[in-house]
């Protein structure tokens, strides 16, 4: 299947840009990464799926399109935790985790990327979506179920 160029700027653009909103929320939660990290986790992971979508005599061959897609969303998806895992913190003494927010979010990120670049808008639109109303919208639940004040983002989360 070949993409025309603008296609393929396009599905890149859009990962690029859901991993941007995302990590704005990251960035006003302080947390390790941001808008940059998690704006490149989207796009490569889309730069993948196109190019893998894109190689000659793929679209004459729907079972081995198939078969590659698949296995390069595991190999994106299993390669990405490794990012994820290098912003969760433990404190054996203190007992707490922390960064468990920021890695889903790396997570959430590159599954995005790949929707974009399989040009699945409804699933970009819709994770993303999600992904900010968890992110942003729900923290004033999460305090009042602790029976805290609201977060103000000048502060990090406790789960960032």
């Amino acid at each position: 299947m070949e993409l025309e160029i603008a296609d393929a700027a396009m599905r890149m653009s859009a990962a690029t840009a859901a991993g941007a909103v995302i990590g704005i929320n990251r960035d006003m939660a302080q947390a390790p990464i941001g808008v940059r990290t998690l704006g490149l986790v989207a796009l490569g992971s889309a730069t993948i799926t196109v190019a893998a979508i894109q190689v000659p005599g793929m679209s004459e061959n729907a079972d081995a399109l198939s078969r590659v897609v698949q296995g390069l969303i595991q190999g994106i998806m299993g390669g990405i935790s490794f990012i994820g895992a290098g912003v969760i913190l433990r404190d054996a003494r203190a007992r707490t985790v922390e960064g468990l927010t920021t890695a889903a979010a790396v997570w959430v990120t590159a599954a995005l990327g790949i929707a974009c670049g399989l040009g699945s808008w409804h699933t970009v639109v819709l994770g993303t979506g999600v992904a900010v109303v968890l992110l942003a919208g729900l923290t004033w639940l999460r305090d009042w179920f602790r029976g805290e004040e609201p977060s103000d983002v000048s502060r990090p989360p406790s789960d960032s």
